[in-house]
């Protein structure tokens, strides 16, 4: 495979790559380059954290990225998930790993963040990333933990970018593959890498699953009851006025960024929101109430995560999906691409409730395997009891 071919996949998958052109040389000049991703064990996997990974992985591997993915139980103790409880953090660690494995995920490297804090050259690597950076721009990344700046609690928690950015360069890889909300940390290695002589990872940036709220600009409409709607009468950082704010039952997003990926990460997918996702556990019955009441108006395709799903998860497990819709109705109608399925949406010739009942079959096909699993395995069932039982925080 060409490295321009090789280039295509990956950018089929990637959200942004900073850089291409640094990426194309890699891929020219190495056969087998070597990414990673960073988990914070916590709580159960969604569509996101458990089936898009291992898509997202499938289609790396496919370009001949070797790929590692390190349990990063130290970070998510730092950031207190979990309750703080190291060892509750570990087992959801192990959790994870049966997750990925019943959702395809082979041929990675599992490496544990527990593992490298036993390495005096990792915290070497850890203070000479302190050494380079400023407070305020350590301040600034915090928001990869999934917090707002000046929302950190302890000190230990500044010591969290110092260490994801220390991960790359002490696990030797060319790719830093991490999800959007990350790129913080991503830009801030490459300028320590800068600053140090050090080689730069490529980023490459996975899109960011919506939650089945959302975010849509002032100048769609909505209908009345379909969904929990607020202008925003004043200008919010980042936000355009009179931009919308929509959630499902009341759940109402909020933004603390200017950046211009605000809408998607402030907007993804999350566990601590358990009813606007879909997680890997959800039974058809769960998956179908949760759609039917998720924000898909009628011909809008911008900002919609049902049609989201499909895009990223759907057309990419399956190939192929068939709406089944009465006869008055127009019959049944079968898409073989999510272009065909999109283009139908906007010109009204597919219902929203056709569509998402189409989308919960199709997504309990998809996480089935991974249900099954962890229904069969001793282990698996273990280790997701445990998690059950366990606090599970942001």
């Amino acid at each position: 495979m060409t490295p321009e071919k090789r280039l295509e996949l990956v950018r089929g998958m990637a959200e942004e790559i900073v850089t291409e052109g640094e990426l194309l040389k890699l891929l020219q000049e190495k056969a087998r380059p070597t990414a990673y991703d960073g988990f914070e064990p916590s709580g159960f996997a969604h569509l996101g954290s458990g089936i898009l990974r291992a898509i997202n992985l499938a289609d790396l591997q496919r370009a001949g990225i070797k790929f590692k993915i390190l349990i990063a139980d130290w970070h998510a103790w730092i950031n207190n998930k979990m309750g703080g409880d190291l060892e509750a953090i570990q087992k959801t660690g192990e959790y994870f790993v049966e997750v990925w494995k019943a959702a395809g995920v082979k041929k990675v490297e599992i490496i544990w963040a527990s593992d490298l804090v036993s390495d005096e050259e990792y915290w070497k690597k850890v203070i000479l990333v302190a050494k380079s950076t400023t407070l305020n721009r350590a301040e600034r990344a915090v928001t990869i933990m999934g917090r707002k700046q000046g929302d950190m609690k302890d000190t230990a928690q500044i010591f969290y970018p110092m260490m994801q950015a220390a991960d790359a360069f002490h696990l030797d890889v060319d790719i830093a593959q991490l999800g959007l909300d990350q790129r913080r940390c991503g830009i801030l290695a490459r300028e320590v890498a800068e600053k140090m002589g050090w080689r730069k990872p490529v980023i490459v940036s996975h899109h960011l699953l919506r939650g089945l709220d959302a975010i849509i600009p002032a100048e769609h409409k909505v209908e009345e009851g379909k969904a929990h709607i607020e202008i925003l009468k004043k200008d919010v950082q980042g936000v355009p006025p009179g931009t919308y704010r929509v959630g499902v039952g009341g759940v109402v997003n909020q933004f603390d960024d200017n950046s211009k990926f605000n809408f998607q990460i402030t907007s993804k997918m999350s566990k601590s929101k358990p009813d606007t996702a879909i997680f890997v556990h959800d039974t058809a019955d769960e998956i179908k109430r949760k759609l039917a009441k998720a924000f898909c108006p009628v011909g809008v395709a911008e900002n919609n995560p049902i049609l989201e799903y499909n895009r990223y998860i759907v057309f990419k497990a399956l190939k192929r999906v068939t709406v089944e819709r009465d006869k008055k109705f127009g019959g049944d109608v079968v898409y073989r691409s999510y272009g065909e399925m999109e283009r139908d949406f906007v010109a009204g010739k597919l219902h929203p409730m056709d569509l998402k009942a189409s989308t919960a079959q199709s997504l309990d096909k998809i996480i089935m395997p991974v249900r099954r699993h962890f229904e069969k395995s001793e282990k698996a069932g273990r280790l997701y009891n445990l998690v059950k039982s366990s606090e599970v925080t942001r």
